[in-house]
């Protein structure tokens, strides 16, 4: 479980204190839930991201405890490390919109006809209960040729799950090399 601390002052001064520090800033918030302004060890928070295996993850800030989920992410415009994460609560049996991430696995059989891999949408938006999300929607790229794309359409969403964009939207594909 990820634990952090509640940030008291809030502002650009003290956050820019804590960052030096190795400190990363958030915001934990949801619908019905106090905003909470909190800080997290830059090491511990990038760990516990990386093992998650579900699409929420626990966190500890004070005596509070939650599941949350990443909606967005702040990075340095010079060192690309993350400087800020907003966190929502993932509020159990409430359907709600989510970005979930899109994984590509092989590579396309186009990139050998003079064709570059190209990932247009890298997150999809889904709706519905936490507990039905995926972690993330893991796409298999190795038959794509050249001019081929992976639409919204193609994809098998969850039970209790419905995807957001439009079905005629391309999620990756591969064109031809300038």
């Amino acid at each position: 479980m990820l634990e952090g601390m509640i940030r008291e002052s809030i502002g650009s001064g003290p956050a820019g204190r804590l960052r030096r520090d190795g400190y990363l800033t958030a915001n934990i918030y949801a619908n019905g839930v106090e905003n909470i302004q909190a800080a997290f060890k830059r090491g511990d928070y990038i760990k516990a991201v990386r093992a998650k295996t579900t699409f929420s993850f626990p966190v500890k800030v004070g005596e509070n405890e939650m599941n949350v989920i990443v909606q967005e992410y702040q990075l340095h415009p010079v060192t690309g490390d993350i400087v800020h994460v907003d966190l929502r609560v993932a509020l159990p049996n409430t359907v709600s919109n989510y970005l979930v991430p899109v994984k590509t696995v092989g590579t396309p059989k186009g990139l050998k006809n003079k064709g570059v891999l190209v990932i247009s949408k890298r997150r999809l938006k889904v709706r519905g209960s936490i507990e039905d999300i995926p972690a993330n929607f893991t796409l298999d790229v190795e038959n794509l040729d050249r001019d081929d794309s992976i639409l919204i359409r193609d994809i098998e969403v969850p039970a209790n799950c419905r995807l957001m964009d439009r079905a005629d939207v391309s999620i990756c594909g591969v064109i031809k090399a300038k």
